[in-house]
């Protein structure tokens, strides 16, 4: 049994599927019902015991710092590629603090704290089963491994989602793959869980998390916003 003992948290993204609300907030930023996202993810992680909190942040990076002045325990990483480069940017500049650690997406609504929890057996993503049609990342799982995982979606399998917890042997691989990827390969419009999903997949054993589709929301688009939050409906018809 692992038990996890830092978080990092992505929050260096353009967010320009939100447009024009994250033209002047990033999207981890926005309050949904009066409250940012980012804050029920850091949240999520304080009930769990999680308080080494590593923010990757680039887009309107002067927009994190309050969080700081709120929160303890809390590092800003600046990634400098953000615009340039897919997210392996983001893990890459956080590399140092890839042992036992829970790497998750800013811009998430966490509702189930516990989904969060710090203990685990194997390094993995946290999932949801699903039965109908998605194409979201889609993965197939045998005895409680991860032994496929497509793209582009299916039906019936155990649908990806941005939360995942690495021990520190793991993390020790997955800080020298993204060095071969980034620095070596010069591969850098991949996303990062590319790297041990698909790069190097026979080198990692992974697992799932499970939990329910009511537990955690990622939004997309500013019409899955509005309809959550009602005062986002005008940019709905601005659009």
């Amino acid at each position: 049994m692992h038990k996890i003992k830092r978080a990092i948290i992505m929050a260096a993204g353009l967010g320009k599927r939100m447009q024009p609300l994250t033209l002047e907030t990033p999207k981890p930023l926005i309050e949904v019902n009066g409250k940012r996202m980012i804050d029920t993810v850091i949240n999520a992680l304080h009930k769990n015991g999680i308080n080494e909190i590593y923010i990757v942040v680039g887009y309107l990076k002067e927009k994190f710092e309050v969080l700081l002045d709120e929160y303890e325990g809390i590092t800003l990483i600046e990634n400098p590629y953000y615009d340039t480069c897919n997210n392996i940017s983001s893990l890459y500049v956080a590399r140092e603090h890839l042992s036992d650690v829970i790497i998750l997406d800013g811009d998430q609504i966490i509702y189930n704290p516990e989904i969060l929890n710090p203990n685990f057996t194997l390094s993995g993503y946290n999932a949801i089963w699903t039965d109908g049609f998605t194409d979201e990342w889609l993965l197939t799982v045998e005895d409680n491994i991860i032994t496929h995982c497509s793209r582009t979606g299916g039906e019936k399998g155990w649908q990806l989602f941005s939360v995942s917890r690495w021990n520190s042997e793991d993390g020790e691989k997955l800080k020298k793959h993204l060095e071969i990827e980034f620095e070596q390969r010069q591969n850098r419009q991949i996303y990062w869980d590319d790297v041990a999903m698909f790069c190097y997949p026979e080198e990692y054993t992974l697992g799932i998390t499970e939990m329910q589709k009511s537990d955690i929301i990622e939004i997309d688009s500013i019409s899955e916003l509005a309809s959550m939050d009602e005062k986002y409906k005008k940019y709905i018809r601005e659009v």
